[in-house]
């Protein structure tokens, strides 16, 4: 993918050896959701387009995020909340059976991926002050450092990355 040349993919960590203290409730959640699915920082996972699948794909990237790899609280607020949008996009525009969502992680930066069947383009409207929808890829634009859409032979991915600041 663009942007992102010499990726560092994190190993496999799921399970409850992953979670260190006693787990929440999201964290079994988000454990059982890792164990059923796949991690999405190991490999794209797959996931049924439906709209309760947006807070199976929240859970998964706060936990990787949060727990894998460790990072700080609004960094995995800030990427929780663009995953919640671009699942969402592909959950109501695209038709598709099912959506992609993969994790990449490498020195100073993170890239969430969301891979769908439609080639359609999303596009950043202008919002108005009252308008109820249509705020989401303007979070993604405001909040990412960078984002974008990749054309595949059959579909898309939509991606946003995001600076890490490295101990």
């Amino acid at each position: 993918m663009a942007g992102l040349e010499g990726m560092e993919q994190p190993q496999q960590r799921t399970g409850t050896a992953a979670v260190r203290g006693a787990p929440s409730v999201e964290d079994d959640l988000a454990l059982r959701a890792l164990d059923l699915f796949g991690n999405p920082a190991c490999e794209e996972v797959r996931l049924p387009s439906r709209p309760e699948s947006a807070g199976t794909a929240r859970r998964m990237a706060e936990f990787v995020v949060a727990r894998d790899w460790g990072l700080g609280h609004q960094l995995a607020e800030h990427t929780v909340l663009l995953v919640s949008e671009l699942v969402g996009n592909a959950v109501r525009h695209t038709g598709a059976r099912t959506f992609g969502l993969r994790m990449l992680r490498r020195r100073g930066w993170i890239r969430v991926e969301v891979r769908d069947p439609s080639r359609g383009l999303p596009c950043l409207m202008p919002v108005g002050e009252l308008d109820t929808s249509g705020r989401g890829l303007m979070l993604v634009d405001q909040l990412s450092q960078r984002w974008g859409v990749d054309l595949l032979p059959c579909g898309k991915t939509t991606w946003f990355e995001m600076r890490v600041a490295e101990n």
